[in-house]
């Protein structure tokens, strides 16, 4: 499975944004065919549903306005890569997003995911601001996150203001045809919002078995344990181990799945009690999960042989 260690945000969601389904302002969810390189759809349009702020359109208008697909792209600033980070963010924010091993601004397989985590991190930290949530997080990625805080909106600056403008104006042509879109999910609970978040504020933390994320644990957490204390957050007492959190609510089929569902793996797929590893959903097929000994708590994909099925938590 692919490596991926990042502040994800796929948690800040507010119900009240439209979460999930790539919203990104207008957004329906795919990209136009032929609008992007053919090697880059499949990381755009993935990437591109992370947040209810992004879309795979506004993604790709995104990297079209910061480096015209041009993966050995470097700025006077020394931005770099196809997503243009500036070292300092890059360390922050880079992910090892195909797994090989290294985070490279260089690499587009992890420069287009980062660049889509990195949004998505800032329209988090920006909800609440004044002013249109998809304006401000593209602000943010161009200005930093506090001059939009502390203009309340997009800042008074030309360069800004343009990019937003620009990347805005561009996302239309990004987009498919409402006839092409697939259907547009209900968003999950203010809840499974928080909990996804809690998730993904533990990202790169390493796994420990039988961890419950106290002090005790130096903060780490096995599989059941994070989902344990995510929805602990909320006020929802999950059981501690996998095959119990089975029960823990009704079942959501594949395609009904929201970000903060719990999605569940067995060695026997017509038995609950071989349940053996669960996770967070949060999109796109992907989970957050703690998934063994000597790795960190990460994305992971969900659509593997051993899928069981999925619990959306509820309060008792």
């Amino acid at each position: 499975m692919a490596f991926f260690v990042a502040l994800l945000l796929v948690g800040v969601y507010s119900s009240a944004a439209g979460l999930l389904g790539g919203g990104g302002g207008g957004g329906n969810g795919r990209l136009e065919q032929n609008s992007v390189p053919d090697e880059y759809v499949d990381l755009v349009q993935t990437w591109g549903n992370l947040c209810p702020e992004l879309s795979p359109a506004l993604l790709a208008a995104q990297i079209q306005q910061e480096s015209g697909w041009n993966a050995t792209a470097r700025s006077h600033a020394d931005a770099q890569g196809i997503a243009q980070f500036i070292p300092g963010t890059w360390a922050t924010h880079g992910i090892d997003a195909n797994g090989d091993g290294v985070a490279d601004v260089w690499d587009p397989e992890d420069a287009i995911p980062s660049s889509a985590n990195y949004s998505c991190s800032l329209a988090a930290q920006l909800r609440g601001v004044p002013g249109d949530p998809v304006d401000n997080m593209l602000a943010g990625y161009n200005a930093g996150p506090y001059a939009v805080i502390q203009y309340g909106g997009v800042p008074p600056f030309n360069e800004t203001q343009h990019y937003v403008e620009v990347i805005r104006s561009a996302e239309a042509g990004f987009t498919a045809p409402a006839a092409e879109a697939e259907p547009v999910r209900l968003p999950p609970s203010h809840a499974a919002a928080a909990a996804v978040h809690f998730a993904q504020e533990q990202l790169g933390t390493p796994y420990l078995w039988g961890g419950d994320g106290g002090p005790e644990d130096d903060g780490r957490f096995d599989c059941s344990g994070l989902t344990k204390a995510a929805y602990e957050e909320v006020g929802i007492e999950l059981p501690r181990v996998a095959n119990d959190q089975w029960h823990a609510g009704p079942h959501p089929a594949r395609d009904e799945l929201l970000p903060g569902d719990l999605v569940f793996f067995a060695h026997d797929l017509n038995d609950s009690r071989s349940i053996y590893h669960v996770g967070i959903y949060v999109g796109g097929g992907y989970m957050i999960d703690a998934p063994y000994t000597g790795a960190v708590i990460r994305f992971d994909p969900i659509d593997t042989a051993d899928y069981f099925g999925a619990t959306r938590p509820v309060a008792r």
